[in-house]
């Protein structure tokens, strides 16, 4: 296992990611972290992130210097260096020219963390403070013409530091650093696998839950799909699903959840309409947030009500992922900024007095891909393309009315069936329709007409925390554009949008 100590980096989740695709187990831990709790884990080594502040400063994040002497190796990261060389006395300064971009890294000696690497190979920089005095035992690795100071190491007492960001795609060999640092001088093993933790997280929700019950609100999404097989397979007929059609799904969606999980997996679900219920209550709603928040709590009455019924359940399942953890506290300790409002984290309603169980909670969404491939989860539902929990509702601009919501699941239902059938489907990370509450004026077999305007959205991402729009063939988007404004009555315009997360968000609302 690998201790990853987070000092606000916006790539630490990157740095676990790069960790586990060498298939090394990994925790992140806030810098807060005890030399106690640091020892109990074990880990074989320990990454210092990189980080905003800059050490100098007055509150600068730190963690405790005793882990440095802990006999574990480290390896230090841009912020995570300045740490590591301030603590033992070296000197950290504003550099006199801020490093950001590309830089020609100069290797001195193919060893340690640059075993195989010779000569110059680019590395990705982003810093504006350097170090001027390395504390005795360290000696310089590696240089750029702007950083005297690139690289450092002490072999005896295995501390590493790196100025630059091994974890980005722009350090060319940064791969190859990271598997150097993690087999060559932590000496870890390549354990770290999906059929391994299916193994382990089944026993494990086995010999938590024993002979008692287990409720999930499943939504048809990958996360709660892959908890919900999970379990099952743990704890079989134990495992009570609730699904709650709250009349903003996508067309066909309820219909294709019973057929998927009552008959071909055998998972015992209820279902629960509820669209009425949800309608009325965002009937004159135009506020996005407020969208959220009605939908959010509406959800938890229906669900709450369903869940009184199954009266000797003990625990709450939830599909929350790592992403949801980590991003749930900030480096300093506390919560990151809201752009929009939740689900997951964040605990359970006082009044369900269930325990709760997340099996998912140290995985990241690619990896809860792999591990539904593992356990049988049909390839229709792992690669489902993400949708949000309050579905049609934040992708209707102003009130969602029941003619709105007809409108824009019949243009969504061709989109995303032209881009199926492209093959695009599984190369996007979302592609979706919204309807905009504005009308334009067209021309219908030589009448005029007024009707809605649909916008197509889709974009590439790896996580959802920054996105670019897809380059879509032209002729692709001709055949979306022809057939939502010859198939789907009120609409006759479709644009297409080509804003990048930041700075907008992937949804409209």
């Amino acid at each position: 296992m690998i201790l990853i100590v987070d000092f606000g980096s916006q790539y630490n989740q990157l740095i676990a990611r790069r960790v586990r695709e060498a298939r090394v187990y990994c925790r992140i831990a806030p810098p807060a972290i005890s030399i106690s709790e640091v020892r109990d884990m074990a880990p074989e080594g320990i990454i210092l992130s990189g980080g905003p502040a800059s050490i100098y400063e007055k509150n600068s994040p730190r963690a405790d210097p005793a882990i440095l002497e802990l006999g574990i190796p480290v390896l230090g990261i841009c912020y995570g260096m300045q740490f590591m060389i301030d603590a033992l006395g070296g000197v950290v300064k504003a550099a006199g020219r801020r490093e950001y971009g590309f830089a020609d890294l100069r290797v001195a000696r193919p060893e340690g963390i640059f075993a195989g690497i010779r000569g110059e190979t680019a590395c990705w920089m982003s810093h504006g403070d350097s170090v001027t005095e390395t504390p005795a035992g360290f000696e310089v690795t590696a240089t750029t013409a702007n950083t005297p100071v690139a690289a450092i190491a002490d072999n005896d007492r295995r501390l590493h530091g790196l100025q630059f960001h091994p974890e980005v795609a722009h350090t060319v060999r940064g791969k190859q650093m990271l598997k150097n640092f993690l087999f060559e001088i932590c000496g870890c093993k390549r354990s770290w696998t999906m059929k391994s933790f299916a193994r382990e997280a089944v026993a494990h929700i086995r010999d938590t839950v024993g002979d008692r019950k287990v409720i999930l609100g499943l939504s048809g999404g990958v996360d709660s799909s892959v908890t919900a097989l999970l379990i099952h397979q743990a704890i079989g007929r134990n495992l009570t699903c609730i699904f709650v059609d709250n009349g903003l799904l996508r067309k066909n969606e309820a219909a294709q959840m019973r057929e998927r999980f009552g008959r071909h997996l055998d998972v015992n679900i209820r279902y629960v309409r509820a669209g009425g219920r949800f309608l009325g209550e965002l009937k004159g709603v135009t506020d996005p947030e407020r969208k959220r928040k009605i939908i959010g709590r509406v959800f938890m009455e229906v669900f709450e009500a369903e869940a009184k019924k199954i009266t000797d359940a003990t625990f709450l399942a939830q599909g929350t992922l790592y992403p949801d953890v980590i991003e749930s506290v900030s480096a300093f300790g506390g919560p990151t900024a809201v752009i929009k409002s939740h689900h997951n984290v964040g605990g359970l309603p006082k009044k369900m007095k269930l325990k709760l169980i997340e099996p998912l909670r140290e995985l990241f969404k690619d990896e809860v891909r792999r591990l539904g491939k593992q356990i049988g989860l049909p390839e229709s539902l792992i690669w489902r393309q993400p949708f949000p929990g309050p579905g049609l509702a934040i992708r209707i601009l102003g009130e969602v009315t029941a003619k709105r919501l007809a409108i824009l699941r019949e243009a969504d239902a061709v989109l995303l069936e032209e881009i199926r059938q492209s093959g695009y489907y599984r190369k996007l990370w979302q592609s979706f329709a919204v309807l905009v509450p504005v009308k334009s004026v067209g021309v219908m077999g030589d009448q005029r007409t007024y009707e809605h305007i649909i916008a197509v959205r889709a974009v590439n991402s790896v996580d959802a925390m920054t996105a670019d729009w897809a380059r879509l063939p032209h002729k692709l988007l001709a055949r979306i554009s022809n057939r939502i404004i010859n198939e789907v009555r009120g609409v006759n315009r479709v644009v297409y949008d080509i804003s990048s997360k930041p700075p907008s968000t992937i949804e409209w609302e």
